[in-house]
């Protein structure tokens, strides 16, 4: 195995050239047979069927599974709501708000809450699960440091907040009774803020 191929297979880095393309779709199948058969029943061979590749491609870059299912969720958690800086923090927390709800309702997400609901404790699935969330609580950590540096919140625990503003996503979508709007993440950004600055000095 080259050695910048080993590499990114250790670290989940994204090499360039073919190799990118080839372990993009591996990981885009890895995570559809998740959400359809939850980790038991993966197997090699169909995810590279899936993936239009020789499965000694999945079994080079991936020769452990738990790593690969785990690679496949947080690749999915980092294209599923990323959240940006485009200096207007308002927007860029509607905007998260609004992307985490669109990936929730798709038939992947979906399947995905399914399986880690009904995965017991300790299974490749459930530390997959909790990979991609700290992943993406730490990434939302960061753009809450740049606001709290420029005075936009005061400090605030990162957790605290990520819960806080994602909480009445999972309730709309959970409950199906009304779509989860814009207008809505708006809302519930607005009021999140509210409270968060009423607290500064």
């Amino acid at each position: 195995m080259p050695e910048n191929t080993e590499t990114a297979a250790k670290t989940g880095a994204r090499p360039g050239g073919r190799n990118a393309r080839v372990r993009s779709r591996i990981l885009e199948a890895t995570t559809e047979l998740v959400a359809r058969h939850g980790v038991a029943g993966l197997r090699y061979e169909e995810i590279a069927e899936l993936a239009g590749v020789n499965k000694n491609s999945v079994y080079r870059n991936w020769p452990d599974r738990a790593q690969l299912v785990g690679d496949a969720l947080l690749r999915y958690a980092e294209d599923s709501a990323p959240l940006h800086d485009s200096g207007d923090l308002r927007r860029d927390l509607a905007d998260f708000l609004v992307a985490l709800a669109e990936r929730m309702t798709s038939s992947t997400g979906r399947a995905l809450m399914q399986a880690a609901i009904a995965a017991p404790g300790n299974t490749d699935l459930d530390e997959a699960v909790r990979a991609a969330y700290d992943h993406r609580l730490a990434t939302a950590g960061k753009r809450f440091d740049i606001a709290v540096d420029r005075g936009e919140i005061p400090p605030v625990d990162s957790y605290f907040l990520t819960e806080l503003l994602s909480g009445p996503v999972y309730v709309y979508v959970n409950r199906r009774r009304h779509p989860f709007t814009r207008e809505v993440a708006e809302k519930i950004v607005d009021v999140v803020l509210a409270g968060l600055r009423a607290t500064m000095p």
